[in-house]
């Protein structure tokens, strides 16, 4: 079975000393491809010298809404100018918003993901989300710039919410967290949305799952995320994996060769 992790930081420091062996491990578990969102400008030369070095992993560039004040005031520009310049990145992100953590300015955050969601548009690329406790928000400026559609990154809102990103052209994320049983929201949710929007993630190193809770999470355990998947839905892993690897591929910009 082909499986895909929709998102996963393999490019960051917690893997430089075993990223070979992690993909090595990953390539014979049967996940094909892996794809790396940005965090802030100054990591994306190394996050796409990774992709291309490595067969399998695909980029994304975009400023993360966590590290507001990571951010320069030419970043961007930067972004607009490497995708244009850039022909393999599959979409923008991780970008969004976080109303969850305290002390990030929300006025900057929003204007910071409508300027994002512009430049996606005008590279006419889909999105990888980054939403706490502001899908609302989010869904109100999706609906009034219309982007490409894409991915919701571990998606924790409500059923009618997911539904609402569905309709504008997104999938949404489920990885780790599934496999906690105190998660009754998050699994019925995956219970209850239709497969064709669902896809698996592990967030890697972070949203470690059961078996490695309180340890660095790592794509290698994207199998478990699918047992638990097909788990919850009584489906078998064979019609998880199939149909979670083709919604990556329809939503992103992925040539699947």
């Amino acid at each position: 079975m082909e499986i895909i992790d929709s998102h996963c930081h393999i490019d960051v420091a917690n893997f430089d000393a075993d990223r070979d062996a992690v993909l090595a491990d990953c390539r014979a578990q049967g996940i094909s491809r892996i794809v790396v969102p940005g965090i802030t400008a100054p990591g994306w030369d190394k996050l796409l010298r990774l992709c291309r070095q490595q067969t399998g992993l695909y980029p994304v560039l975009g400023l993360h809404p966590v590290y507001l004040e990571q951010h320069g005031a030419d970043d961007l520009k930067r972004l607009e100018q490497r995708l244009a310049d850039e022909n393999d990145v599959v979409a923008v992100g991780e970008v969004g918003l976080d109303f969850y953590l305290s002390g990030l300015d929300r006025r900057r955050q929003i204007a910071l993901f409508e300027a994002q969601l512009a430049i996606a548009n005008t590279a006419h690329l889909p999105l990888i989300l980054h939403v706490r406790k502001a899908h609302d928000p989010v869904i109100s400026m999706l609906k009034r710039i219309r982007p490409k559609g894409g991915i919701v990154h571990a998606f924790n809102g409500s059923l009618e919410q997911g539904r609402q990103y569905i309709a504008l052209g997104f999938k949404l994320g489920f990885g780790g967290m599934m496999t906690y049983e105190r998660s009754v929201k998050l699994r019925k949710l995956a219970q209850q949305l239709p497969l064709q929007a669902i896809v698996l993630e592990t967030d890697a190193p972070d949203m470690s799952g059961q078996s490695c809770r309180g340890q660095r999470n790592s794509p290698q355990y994207l199998p478990q995320y699918l047992l638990a998947l097909a788990e919850i839905r009584a489906e078998s892993t064979e019609t998880i994996a199939a149909a979670t690897t083709e919604n990556v591929l329809a939503v992103l910009a992925i040539k699947n060769n």
